[in-house]
């Protein structure tokens, strides 16, 4: 088994390697790959260094699966380069999300096969809703979804973290967003479209239908970025053909893998960024009715970004393409 992280100096990167030690991701050798300004450095893994090397110089020792969280350009130029050599891409970006099978593992991993070269990873965002509104949605059947995101700086990447902590500090330094991010919410997280939404929003209401196989959805977002480290937090309200009970929609989410349920505010318990960063969980509560429209819930989702949101799906990816024999080395 010959695994390459691409991208390995960045933050998902760096979350990547530390997901891979953790889960004991077994492998015979590990190449790790980022940008030309990085070529030569060393990265540690296990106590061991390991030399960052260039696109070319991986896809010569053809890898069998390559992780990539190094930007949709980069993707769409060297993915197929190392789909060609056999490797098993597993991408980050938004390169190849329309194009490519869709996964989050508990949800649809089953569509996956051995021609599958190039699989896509979710947008963070996306995959936290999808893993409580999936399990939901095969018993009630959602018609309507309304999602309000509150994203931690963390999604941006180092950059971004460094400008918030930076403001702190008042301190100059490289500024990523358009205004001061410290004591303060964007609403505007990617570039703006001409109907008014964000990519990103767009990206959620895209991805959503694909991953559920749900294309009469009707999925409405509003993405907003605020002073976090990391974790991101969502409001959501949906709507379902059936009637529910909320006792019932406790107990499905609390035997869906990947979830925990945290409900019971009158005791001041509910999930918190704070809280979710560093799990690969995603936490759900402030769960209840909505009393302005029938069959309509309630809740609120946090997930660390960095984790579930990108690198631990995308390993857990490569988890299932190993253990069901989907690549051949």
């Amino acid at each position: 088994m010959k695994l390459a992280v691409v991208g390995a100096t960045g933050l998902v990167g760096n979350t990547m390697l530390r997901i891979l030690e953790e889960r004991n991701f077994v492998f015979d050798e590990l190449f790790l790959v980022a940008s030309s300004n990085s070529v030569g450095k060393k990265v540690l893994y296990k106590d061991k260094a390991y030399t960052i090397m260039s696109m070319a110089d991986c896809i010569s020792k053809k890898p069998d699966i390559a992780l990539f969280s190094a930007g949709g350009n980069t993707s769409l130029e060297w993915a197929p380069k190392f789909a060609d050599v056999g490797c098993t891409v597993i991408d980050n970006s938004s390169a190849w999300r329309m194009q490519k099978k869709l996964i989050v593992p508990e949800i649809n991993a089953a569509i996956l096969t051995e021609n599958d070269k190039i699989i896509a990873n979710p947008n963070c965002s996306t995959i936290q809703m999808v893993m409580v509104l999936y399990p939901l949605h095969k018993v009630y059947k959602a018609i309507r979804v309304v999602v309000s995101t509150y994203q931690s700086v963390s999604g941006t990447g180092q950059d971004a973290v460094k400008q918030m902590m930076n403001e702190r500090k008042n301190v100059d330094g490289k500024k990523v967003y358009p205004h001061v991010i410290d004591m303060n919410a964007l609403p505007h997280i990617d570039s703006f479209l001409e109907n008014g939404y964000t990519k990103e929003e767009m990206k959620m209401v895209n991805e959503t239908k694909k991953i559920m196989g749900a294309d009469s959805l009707r999925l409405t977002a509003t993405a907003v970025r605020i002073p976090v480290k990391g974790g991101h937090s969502e409001s959501v309200n949906i709507e379902f053909e059936r009637e529910f009970d909320l006792q019932d929609v406790r107990d499905i989410l609390s035997k869906s893998e990947g979830v925990v349920v945290l409900d019971e505010p009158m005791n001041n318990v509910y999930p918190m960024p704070i809280d979710a960063e560093g799990k690969d969980e995603v936490f759900v509560g402030r769960i209840r009715r909505d009393e302005s429209q029938l069959n309509s819930l309630n809740c609120w989702i946090v997930a660390d970004n960095l984790r579930k949101g990108a690198a631990t799906n995308a390993v857990q990816i490569a988890e299932y393409i190993v253990k069901n024999k989907l690549i051949n080395h």
